[in-house]
Parts: C-alpha cells; sequence; structure tokens
C-alpha cells in the first residue's frame, strides 16, 4: 500500500521558504546566463553560487523539521540559512563590482520594489508538491521583470536585493526561535529535565540524603575517570547550580 501524506510539511507555509526557493532557482539560471567559461575556467565560482544558494533553502526547511525535537537545531540551522545568504550577497556584490555594474540605490524604484514585494499566501491541497512548485514559479514571475527580461545588471541587483531581504527575514525568524526557546525549551531540553525529574523522584523514594547546602534530594553518580574510577557518591541533583558531594 503506498504512503500518503494529506499535509503540506510546516516550512512550505514558511515565506522564507518559498523566497528561498526563488534566490535559489534565479541563482541558478543567473549562473547559466552570465557565469561562463571566460570569468570561472574551473567553473568554482558557478558551484559555490548554486550551493550557497541551495543552502539557503535546505537549512530553512532541515531546521523547521527539527522544531519539534530540539529548538537549539532548529536556531543552529536557521543561522546556517543567514550566513549562506550573507555569503551569496558577496558573490553578487562582487560580480556587480568585477563587471563595473552599478548598485541600486536605496530610493531606487527598483530597489523598493524588489525589497518589499509582499508575497502571497500559499494554498495548499491534496497534491502540495504541485501546488508549491506552482506558488512558487508564480510568485518568481513577480520579479522576471528585473531576473529574466531586465539587463545583467538588473538581474544581479535584483538577487543581491533578494539575498538582503531573506537576510533580514532570516534576523527575524531567529529572534523568535530564541525567545520562544526561552518561554518554552524544545523536545531534547525539555526531555533532559524529564529525565533530571524522574531520577530526583527516584531518589526521594529510595531514601536519598538532602544536599547539604541545598536541600535538594542527591543523587547516586559514578566516577567515570581517574584511580577512583567506578566507584559511586552522592551528588546533587541540582548540578551544576549545586556541586555538593557526599561519600557513600
Amino acid at each position: 500500500m503506498a504512503i500518503t501524506f494529506n499535509a503540506a510539511p510546516s516550512y512550505f507555509w514558511l515565506d522564507t521558504w518559498v523566497l528561498a526557493n526563488i534566490i535559489e532557482i534565479a541563482t541558478q539560471d543567473f549562473c547559466n546566463r552570465f557565469v561562463d567559461y571566460k570569468i570561472d575556467p574551473a567553473r568554482r565560482l558557478y558551484d559555490q553560487m548554486v550551493m550557497a544558494a541551495r543552502s539557503i533553502r535546505a537549512n530553512i526547511a532541515e531546521g523547521s523539521g527539527r522544531h519539534e525535537t530540539s529548538f537549539e537545531t532548529e536556531m543552529r540551522l536557521t543561522d546556517v540559512a543567514r550566513a549562506s545568504a550573507h555569503e551569496l550577497l558577496g558573490d553578487f556584490m562582487n560580480y556587480l563590482m568585477r563587471h563595473n555594474l552599478k548598485a541600486w540605490e536605496l530610493h531606487d524604484p527598483k530597489y523598493q520594489s524588489t525589497f518589499f514585494l509582499k508575497l502571497a499566501k500559499p494554498q495548499y491541497g491534496e497534491n502540495f508538491i504541485m501546488d508549491a512548485m506552482t506558488h512558487i514559479a508564480s510568485q518568481k514571475k513577480r520579479y522576471d521583470c528585473f531576473l529574466e527580461r531586465g539587463t545583467e545588471e538588473d538581474a544581479a541587483n535584483c538577487l543581491l536585493v533578494l539575498c538582503l531581504k531573506i537576510n533580514a527575514m532570516l534576523t527575524k525568524m531567529l529572534g523568535a526561535q530564541l525567545q520562544e526557546f526561552k518561554n518554552q525549551g524544545g523536545f531534547a531540553e525539555n526531555l533532559t529535565k524529564t529525565r533530571l525529574d524522574g531520577r530526583r523522584e527516584q531518589a526521594i523514594s529510595e531514601g536519598a540524603p538532602a544536599c547539604p547546602k541545598c536541600g535538594k534530594p542527591m543523587l547516586r553518580r559514578t566516577i567515570q575517570r581517574g584511580v577512583r574510577q567506578g566507584q559511586q557518591f552522592w551528588g546533587c541533583s541540582n548540578y551544576p547550580e549545586c556541586n555538593a558531594t557526599l561519600k557513600i
């Protein structure tokens, strides 16, 4: 029996993920058109730019997928996506300078329309893969006046501004993730807390002594290395805030 999925993954709904797909596709097209063998004979620049664009999209997806298991991992991957956007931004800055092309001014209508264009909200049905591809393509078309039909300078500038835009979005996302982590913690972090709480309850039921410093129950611990390796002792369950020990 075939396995089916009834709902789109959570990251399909993120504007950052949609925009990252647009940047990836547009970067691939840009490199195919303009990063030729004359300026990049070993194809290293081509590969680096395409892989940086892919990294933005892939790390947003992977980070979102870890939301339920570890906020820490989610934040690290979001930051990797942001770092990749910085890397790609630098490549487009270098391209403009290398070819004596001008960067758009902040007040230029082209800059303003690119940076402040708001993406439409996706609509996903049963075939959410096809729906996502259709949505990404439709949103990319809104930039194609620069990416596909504009000059080389327009295309490079548009992608540079999109890198700035997604960087700002990822920075905001990272701040929200950090606040949520402070308020709730993640699965992995809460799992450690739950395990420790269970050990404290077990220690109380077994009549473990109270900590002489803070009064919390002590846990039976084992020395892991050194000449006393394997010997047991009582350690405070509030470690590392309290490091009191007792001999058994």
